[in-house]
């Protein structure tokens, strides 16, 4: 078996260290980003809540007071059954007026147009070569008709069952 020179252990040694510090800087940002992410959740947290209009005293005041609250358990599980209310109602709201469609187009379309879409809560389906996803229809049949596109229902609402059952009867 052949010795190692000092020079060749130190190098080694060396190569150690800075794959540690690597991992330790890697570490050190991943948890940087990780609060910042929780910052920004608790920012709109006040915001939702209607408190970001309040000066910096007064909110600052209230969450002391709610520190010192957390210690009683029927209080805190008030606060989070009324939180988890008001988190499912906004869900509810905000996603009423969305409904499954597909979007089809007659021509490949230009990427700017494609990240409207996108941005419309659309994604493009490889296998069966449309967009489709939950958004508000009347949004998507705007941008739709720009490129000559077709909108597509995927769930139809009530008032148009009627109109599908007609069209399916005369095509018999």
């Amino acid at each position: 078996m052949a010795r190692t020179s000092l020079a060749e252990r130190m190098s080694r040694l060396e190569q150690q260290r800075a794959r540690l510090a690597e991992q330790e800087a890697k570490l050190k940002a991943d948890e940087r980003k990780q609060r910042t992410r929780r910052l920004v959740e608790a920012g709109i947290l006040v915001e939702r809540a209607g408190l970001l209009d309040q000066d910096e005293a007064t909110l600052y005041g209230g969450l002391l007071n709610l520190a010192e609250s957390l210690d009683d358990k029927a209080k805190l599980a008030g606060w989070t059954k009324a939180g988890r209310i008001a988190l499912d109602q906004e869900a509810l709201g905000r996603d009423a007026a969305h409904e499954p469609l597909t979007v089809t187009f007659p021509a490949p379309l230009p990427t700017p147009f494609a990240t409207r879409l996108r941005g419309a809560g659309l994604r493009w389906n490889k296998v069966l070569q449309h967009w489709e996803g939950l958004a508000e229809h009347d949004t998507v049949a705007t941008l739709a008709a720009e490129q000559n596109g077709s909108v597509r229902r995927v769930n139809p609402t009530p008032e148009s069952e009627p109109e599908r059952d007609r069209v399916s009867k005369s095509d018999r």
